[in-house]
């Protein structure tokens, strides 16, 4: 077979289509193609993965889907997989032409699928479905066999030259000795928590622990991550904010490190791909969502009655949900992970 395939638009639930892709791509078979559409900047996400047979097609909501749709066309596909919910994806599948169209019955979009699964709901709301299951329930939908739910990433040996680099510049210690932290997010600031917790979580992680840490930042989130080194105030905990940051490094980064500290944002998910221990933060966001049936991850969470709100800015103005979050708290979580050997290895 030659199926297509919309992928996610964020980096997380890129990560989490993972066990879905490799349905697929067994579906197609041997002498089969499974074609990938994606956002330009998650093509990175999925570098070195063995699931994709020719380069991603990228799409640009921004600019005109012709080529997309002449791509598609091209590659002669017996069916498309729409992972994002909207219309505009479920309009180029059909402006393609390909025959079996399956997604999730969303965004007006129902007419334009010939394989249409509905999502649970409870009282005429949607039921907490994870992503990660929704994904699969596409792909068994489409004729793909069973598969674990289990996340898998690769790097490339660039990205590991990369994660060489940053090693030997930043002064660390062999990989079983570091423990990453990922502080942001693309959300908004109502998944961060606060620096000062961060930075005395990193101190006391290198002080009662003996760890080094190294903080993950993005672009934009440069000057954040400076500020959690110059408040922990130890040489043993720095961060790639002075480093070229693509998503790769931070992928190597994380596949060498011992463990994962992390709030609700997409390197959560390298964490888990790469089959490190993770405890991740939890504020304005529902865990029943983003679940990854992954036994060495750890989700903390405070449950207040205003969790979850789903803003990107605290509506209350207080941010208790992080705020409130102990750094005593999150340190038993990661000393007990420490404790315990990984009982997966890294891809």
């Amino acid at each position: 077979m030659r199926i297509g395939v919309f992928l996610p638009n964020w980096i997380g639930d890129a990560v989490m289509a993972t066990p879905a892709l490799r349905s697929l791509r067994a579906l197609a078979g041997p002498g089969g193609e499974l074609v990938g559409v994606a956002r330009l900047y998650l093509h990175d996400v999925y570098a070195g993965a063995p699931w994709f047979d020719s380069p991603l097609i990228a799409d640009n909501p921004k600019q005109r889907s012709s080529g997309v749709v002449k791509r598609l066309r091209d590659a002669r596909l017996d069916a498309v997989v729409l992972m994002p919910n909207s219309l505009r994806t479920a309009w180029l599948a059909w402006r393609s032409g390909v025959r079996e169209r399956v997604g999730y019955a969303r965004d007006l979009r129902t007419p334009l699928l010939t394989t249409v699964l509905r999502e649970p709901t409870k009282r005429g709301k949607r039921s907490p479905l994870p992503t990660l299951d929704s994904y699969l329930l596409l792909a068994y939908a489409a004729g793909g066999d069973y598969q674990p739910p289990t996340l898998e990433l690769a790097t490339t040996p660039a990205d590991e030259r990369s994660a060489d680099q940053a090693w030997q510049k930043l002064g660390l210690p062999a990989g079983e000795r570091v423990v990453v932290f990922n502080t942001g997010g693309a959300f908004g600031s109502a998944k961060s928590w606060p620096a000062e917790h961060f930075a005395e979580l990193a101190r006391r992680i290198a002080g009662e622990l003996g760890f080094s840490v190294v903080v993950n930042c993005g672009p934009a989130e440069r000057d954040a991550a400076r500020d959690i080194v110059a408040r922990a105030g130890t040489n043993a905990v720095v961060s790639l904010a002075d480093l070229d940051v693509p998503i790769g490094l931070s992928k190597a980064v994380i596949r060498r490190s011992r463990m994962l500290v992390t709030t609700d944002s997409g390197p959560r998910f390298f964490g888990v791909a790469f089959g490190k221990p993770v405890v991740t933060l939890f504020g304005p966001t529902n865990p029943e969502w983003t679940k990854t049936h992954y036994e060495q991850e750890s989700t903390l969470s405070l449950s207040l009655a205003c969790q979850p709100c789903w803003k990107r800015t605290c509506p209350l103005g207080h941010h208790r949900c992080m705020r409130d979050l102990s750094v005593d708290r999150v340190l038993a979580a990661v000393a007990g992970k420490l404790a315990t050997p990984a009982t997966r290895n890294a891809a």
